[in-house]
This record gives C-alpha cells, sequence and structure tokens, in this order.
C-alpha cells in the first residue's frame, strides 16, 4: 500500500479510460493534514477520502466516472459537459456508482448530486452517501442515499 493513491477517470458511457487529469487520495488523512500543515479542512474532501479508503479496505478497484451529457445551446447547437461520479467501484461482477456528498442542504445541491447518477443507464447500483445522519431511502430511480455512519458501520450497507 502507498501513501497516495491515483485514481483513473473512465468515461461511463464510452467504457474506457481517460487520459485527462488524474484524483489523488491520501491512503492516511492524518498524514494529509500534516503535509498540508492542517490548512486545509474541508469536510467533504476529508468524507470523500474517507469513502475512497473504505472502499480500498473493501477490495474494490475505484475510477473517477465521467458521464457525458448534451445541451442545446439558444442558437440550437449541442454543447457536450461532463458530469463527474466521484467513485465507479468495481469488485468482479459487482459495480457501484457512489457519490460523495458531505450535506445536501439545498434542492439545487440535491440536483447537482443526483445528476451525473441519472445520466447512466445501466443496473448497476447508484449510492449517494451524505455526511451526516439521515434514514436509508431509495427513491423513484432508483438512488439509494445512506449516512457516513451506516456506510461505514454496516457490513451490508452496499446492499442496503
Amino acid at each position: 500500500m502507498y501513501l497516495v493513491e491515483k485514481s483513473t477517470r473512465y468515461d461511463i458511457k464510452g467504457k474506457r479510460y481517460i487520459n485527462s487529469p488524474y484524483k489523488y487520495y491520501f491512503m492516511d488523512l492524518g498524514l494529509r493534514n500534516a503535509r498540508i500543515n492542517f490548512r486545509q479542512y474541508e469536510r467533504s474532501h476529508l468524507m470523500e477520502s474517507l469513502v475512497y479508503n473504505q472502499m480500498r479496505a473493501r477490495g474494490f478497484n475505484l475510477d473517477v466516472g465521467v458521464v457525458p451529457t448534451y445541451t442545446y445551446n439558444e442558437d440550437g447547437s449541442r454543447q457536450r459537459t461532463n458530469l463527474e461520479v466521484d467513485f465507479v467501484c468495481s469488485l468482479g461482477s459487482r459495480k457501484y456508482y457512489i457519490q460523495s456528498a458531505y450535506r445536501m442542504e439545498s434542492e439545487e445541491k440535491q440536483k447537482q448530486e443526483r445528476a451525473s447518477l441519472l445520466n447512466i443507464y445501466d443496473s448497476f447500483k447508484k449510492i449517494i452517501i451524505l455526511g451526516e445522519e439521515c434514514p436509508v431511502t431509495r427513491d423513484e430511480q432508483g438512488i439509494t442515499t445512506i449516512s457516513i455512519f451506516d456506510f461505514l458501520l454496516k457490513e451490508n450497507s452496499l446492499e442496503i
């Protein structure tokens, strides 16, 4: 195991890896904080690293997902935008798409976190992990929302 791990970007619709900027995750958050001299204390980043580390500990391979979407401008021209899925987690035939969201306080934030998951048209499970207490819910689009506490403490948290 290394102190820092690199996560590759993966085009979910095109089913291929992208040679674009990678994301890096510290395997020890205490060393991360010491390295940056405790200057940056963003709970959302720390939680994302925590989710990454937990999924690696469970044996999953992780990539950062990219979902290309198209919108039309006022002049009718088509514009491509890429939405990001925090983690594409694979272990054998099991695959999960996970969004790490410290909080979803507004309707705008909920739409933002759900947008990439709603644009994936396969049958693998889609999960949003929140950094606060919340009941486990599954909406009509099949997206499961669980708290970080349920995710970390329940052995079958991915199957809830």
